[in-house]
């Protein structure tokens, strides 16, 4: 089945964890071995060809560039100028990516339906280009309003002001606080340039704030349920029912941490949590329940997000298994046209509406 994934960050994977996604996952596991910089090494779940193996030939790709302030903890840069400089670069090895034949900016209707026409044509995966909607994952690299319109014309067209802790425009995951008012103007610019509102990772203040002033087209890339996993980071029922209402897709992620409850990092395991795909479905069906139907939710994977193996899916070993997805929504009841609804067409649907 024809899937697409609403949130991976390829471009960080490639200009922060320095990894050749045109090699296989296997490959770059391979040259990953003995490295201790980060967790994830040689843990890695996502490259070009696992997407082509499967079928998933249209993704939702960021840029990421955290400020942080100086009694600011979390990873960052330490102006503006320069996660704006980060985010250019990224932008740099899409284009890289593009020139050499991989990747292919998806930034409007006539290309969206060239493209998916591309990958439901019989010919082998292998000789298509992964179609990808670019999306900012936090606004503090916008330097100011004059950079949303500069990156607005290269084809940015979705953006989460917030990512974790405080933020230029909004707070996120683990802080609190309404919108500011440099937050108020970025959602009515993005509303005038029609640029998608990304919900995830909002603290709640801003969320409700954002669900009260912005009149565009809102969807969440990479969020789960906060009923089957308390915490802030994912969204409670009240906000699921206030996105439906919006006519919001939420992808489901599969960050084990937030799949399954009581997740101790760096000691927990995704084998001794039981934390399976059958967990991602249980937060997909929480919402098709609130919904009442099966039109609000999608695959946001966040696959190799600064995590691997070790904090994912066990019976996943690259992103190509997220074709076991559809036998598992089978086996729990759900229809073909249900099951085509979250593999894809929910997200299709979104984005033509939004794009007509």
């Amino acid at each position: 089945m024809f899937i697409i994934d609403a949130h991976l960050d390829l471009s960080m994977n490639a200009m922060e964890w320095n990894r050749d996604l045109r090699s296989s996952v296997f490959d770059i596991r391979k040259r990953e071995k003995g490295l201790t910089d980060k967790p994830d090494r040689a843990k890695g779940t996502v490259a070009f060809p696992e997407l082509r193996k499967g079928n998933i030939g249209l993704v939702v790709a960021t840029q990421i560039a955290r400020y942080v302030a100086p009694e600011n903890p979390l990873p960052g840069w330490h102006s503006p100028q320069q996660a704006w400089a980060q985010t250019q670069a990224q932008l740099a090895w899409y284009k890289a990516m593009e020139a050499d034949g991989e990747m292919i900016m998806i930034k409007d209707l006539t290309m969206l339906e060239q493209h998916i026409s591309i990958w439901l044509n019989d010919t082998l995966n292998e000789k298509k280009p992964i179609g990808y909607i670019l999306s900012l994952e936090g606004a503090d690299s916008l330097v100011t309003l004059e950079n949303l319109y500069v990156a607005y014309h290269y084809g940015l067209r979705a953006i989460g002001p917030a990512h974790y802790g405080p933020g230029r425009y909004s707070n996120g995951t683990d802080a609190t606080g309404h919108l500011n008012e440099q937050g108020k103007t970025l959602l009515k610019e993005m509303e005038k340039l029609n640029i998608i509102l990304d919900a995830t990772h909002l603290c709640d203040d801003a969320f409700w704030d954002a669900m009260e002033i912005f009149n565009g087209h809102i969807w969440a890339s990479h969020n789960n349920c906060r009923a089957l996993v308390d915490h802030n980071r994912q969204f409670s029922d009240e906000m699921i029912n206030a996105l439906v209402a919006k006519g919001a897709v939420i992808g489901a992620a599969l960050d084990a941490w937030m799949m399954v409850p009581g997740w101790k990092r760096n000691s927990s395991t995704p084998e001794n949590m039981q934390c399976n795909l059958e967990k991602m479905i249980d937060h997909i069906d929480h919402i098709c329940q609130l919904a009442g139907n099966s039109l609000h939710v999608g695959i946001g994977t966040d696959l190799d997000g600064a995590f691997g193996k070790e904090q994912c899916p066990y019976d996943l070993e690259t992103i190509a298994d997220l074709q076991k997805l559809p036998d598992l929504f089978k086996a729990r009841g759900y229809s073909k046209a249900d099951i085509e609804n979250i593999m894809h067409s929910n997200w299709l649907r979104f984005i033509r509406n939004a794009w007509k």
